[in-house]
């Protein structure tokens, strides 16, 4: 079974058990509304990159991890489009959940998915207690505070941003939870695979940074201009177009030099090689692509 359907399966699972009668039937709806469609899977993909490079001995519990981290971060996803934050009309082309299902249950939703995501790691730890704990530990700091996606939300209420710390925490901590949470699934140590983590998320950020900037809302299947809207930092205004790009390929590079020795780390590379071609903006994916694999 391929990594996409490894990690749509644990998901079903996951919202299936989440929705068993007798529930209320609103809540249970807008939990499949959230996750489906997927969108790209980007960090659980990373996720199950890295355990599989690492041995991958127990694709269970990484299937596991997957889940609980994909989840994790459709959790933020709902958040972040609360009128209170970004008010945010359209996700993954469709209505919000706000939108769809009213701001109360959009709240649910989200607290409901963050449960859900350490409720599936507890539910795994039969498979490995020590990695499970492990993954935990990751998940939660990765999440909350001071070094989690609720870090990075709250920067943006600060009259004084470290631009350094917001990207980190609001974007980068989820990656660093991917490339840790793989390893630690294959019982390897995680704490060698931050800065892979740290290097693909600061990447995604600078791709964020550039499609809200060059894309319509039909491309990108959200609302675009959200940056000047909200007066946020971003790597467009701070470098210009080429220049951001130019940043996101330094980034990639060293997020293949960062790669930690492991039986599959040729594949790591070719991996990172097709996130950048994946990221970049259309228009310089040709020339992107091949300075950042060296041809």
């Amino acid at each position: 079974m391929g990594f996409a359907d490894r990690i749509e399966t644990a998901i079903s699972r996951a919202i299936t058990k989440g929705q068993t009668a007798p529930s209320p039937g609103k809540l249970a709806s807008a939990l499949h509304y959230t996750v489906t469609p997927g969108g790209a899977r980007i960090r659980p993909t990373i996720l199950l990159s890295v355990a599989a490079a690492c041995g991958d001995d127990t694709p269970k519990l990484a299937d596991s991890a997957a889940a609980a981290l994909e989840l994790m971060h459709c959790a933020s996803l709902v958040h972040d489009d609360l009128p209170c934050f970004d008010d945010a009309d359209t996700r993954r082309g469709k209505p919000a959940v706000h939108r769809a299902f009213g701001e109360p249950l959009a709240v649910l939703t989200g607290d409901s998915l963050i449960i859900m995501a350490f409720s599936i790691l507890t539910n795994a730890a039969a498979l490995s207690p020590a990695r499970a704990i492990d993954l935990l530990k990751v998940l939660a700091e990765r999440s909350g505070m001071p070094n989690g996606i609720c870090a990075g939300q709250g920067w943006e209420s600060e009259d004084i941003v470290d631009l350094s710390a917001y990207h980190r925490a609001k974007t980068g901590a989820l990656f660093i939870a991917a490339t840790q949470m793989g390893a630690i699934s294959a019982g390897q140590d995680g704490e060698q695979w931050e800065e892979l983590g740290s290097r693909i998320g600061e990447a995604f950020q600078v791709a964020d940074d550039l499609r809200d900037a060059l894309y319509d809302e039909e491309t990108l299947g959200k609302p675009v201009g959200q940056d000047d809207l909200h007066g946020r930092p971003n790597a467009v205004t701070e470098h210009g177009v080429h220049g951001a790009i130019e940043r996101m390929r330094d980034i990639l590079s060293g997020a293949i030099s960062s790669i930690p020795k492991c039986p599959g780390e040729a594949m790591l590379a070719k991996m990172v090689n097709a996130q950048a071609e994946v990221l970049t903006p259309m228009k310089w994916r040709a020339s992107n692509h091949s300075k950042i694999a060296g041809e």
